[in-house]
Formats: structure tokens, sequence, C-alpha cells
């Protein structure tokens, strides 16, 4: 008798056990349904379309500069026709350089207004067909001999750049675009500033053509995960 009782008792707690399981399986996966449901409906969610228009040129290019910054900037760049022209007026520090919408990806900057004769010389030079070390050794002798201005000291651009073309009107963020920021500090070295010369990891400071009229300090911030 009293093996016939345990038989039942265990046969009873197997019963349990096996229907406590089937329900925390089906729990947990209604909750795996739900968050890739969750996600889906995330991604989905973001509208990305063409940079087609000047104004739409303008709202992306202008997230290179700091939020804060954004509704006072000049910016400056090609149009949708081709046209290096004044795409926007500005009031504050910032100058911004749209994103040239004849070249694949994107790439727009924005740099400290004491940069600009520095910039423009670069750009005048290019359109001469000047090649990139020759428009470095003209601008380095230049900027040494005292005619380049090479703005302030510690000056920066603020570079936001990615390989696709597409952008949220919403928030004008471009699809998978990421920042850099480049420190001008003019003649700098390694030794004068503390800063290596080359990266210790994917995303520390270093100084870049150290002891040149183009001296800077590299900073590349880590990227954004696309899934938060």
């Amino acid at each position: 008798m009293k093996q016939l009782l345990l038989i039942i008792v265990f046969a009873g707690v197997l019963i349990s056990c096996k229907n406590s399981g089937e329900s925390k399986k089906e729990q947990d996966g209604s909750t795996v349904s739900e968050a890739v449901e969750s996600n889906t409906a995330n991604q989905t969610e973001t509208n990305y379309v063409t940079i087609d228009s000047d104004e739409a040129l303008v709202a992306a290019s202008l997230m290179a500069a700091p939020a804060e910054s954004r509704d006072g900037c000049k910016v400056i760049g090609y149009n949708m026709a081709g046209e290096f022209v004044t795409l926007r007026e500005g009031d504050n520090e910032f100058i911004v350089l749209a994103d040239n919408p004849q070249q694949s990806g994107f790439n727009a900057a924005c740099y400290h207004k004491s940069l600009e004769p520095f910039m423009a010389r670069g750009r005048e030079l290019r359109a001469e067909g000047k090649t990139g070390p020759e428009i470095f050794d003209i601008r380095e002798e230049e900027a040494k001999s005292g005619k380049l201005d090479m703005g302030k000291p510690g000056a920066t651009l603020h570079i936001y750049y990615g390989e696709s073309d597409q952008y949220n009107p919403e928030t004008h963020e471009v699809e998978g675009a990421h920042y850099r920021y480049v420190v001008y500090l003019p003649f700098a070295t390694a030794a004068s500033t503390g800063l290596p010369e080359k990266p210790l990891g994917s995303n520390h400071p270093w100084i870049m053509n150290p002891g040149t009229h183009k001296a800077h300090i590299m900073i590349s911030p880590l990227f954004k995960d696309k899934n938060e």
C-alpha cells in the first residue's frame, strides 16, 4: 500500500514539473516574440530618404555642428546644382561646410571661423588643380612666413560622415553617420603636448602631422551601437 502511495505522489510531482516547465517556455517564448516585434517596429519607424534639396542638404550638414550652435551657423558648400555658394548666412563662431551632393556617401564639417583663411586657401589651391602634397607644402611655407593665418590655437573641426546619403527628415540624422574631431595646434609636437603620435586605442586622442602647420589632435569617438 505504501509503495502504491509513493508511486501516485511521484507521478503527481512529475506532472506538476512538466506543466510548470511548459508554462515557463510559453512565457519565455512570448517575451522573446514581444522583444523581436518591438525591435522590428523600432527599425521600421525610421524613415530615411535621399537628400534631394538644398534645404535637406543644409539640415543634414548642420548635424556636424554642436547642437546648441546649429541655429547660428553659416553654411557654405556645393548646392544641388553643383555650384559652390553660401547656402545660409550665420552669426556665430561656426562655419559649416556642407556635404558635396555630387560625391558618394556623406561628409559634412563644422569649424571655428578663425580657421576660414586656412580652409579657404585649401579650396583655392584645390580648384587650381594642386595635389594634396602640393597643397600641404604651399600652406606650410605660407604659414611659416606668416602669410597664412592659421586661426586660434585649439580651434576645432567637427566632422560628421558616413557611407550613406540617406537622412531622417524628422531628426536630420544621416543613416549610420559618425563623428570625428580635429583640434588644430600649429607646429605642436608630441613633446609639447604630451600626446602620442599614434593612437593607443580606437578612441584615444593622438597628434597628427606633428611639428607642421597642420599639427592637430585627432579624436575619434567609438561608433554608436545601431541597436541602441
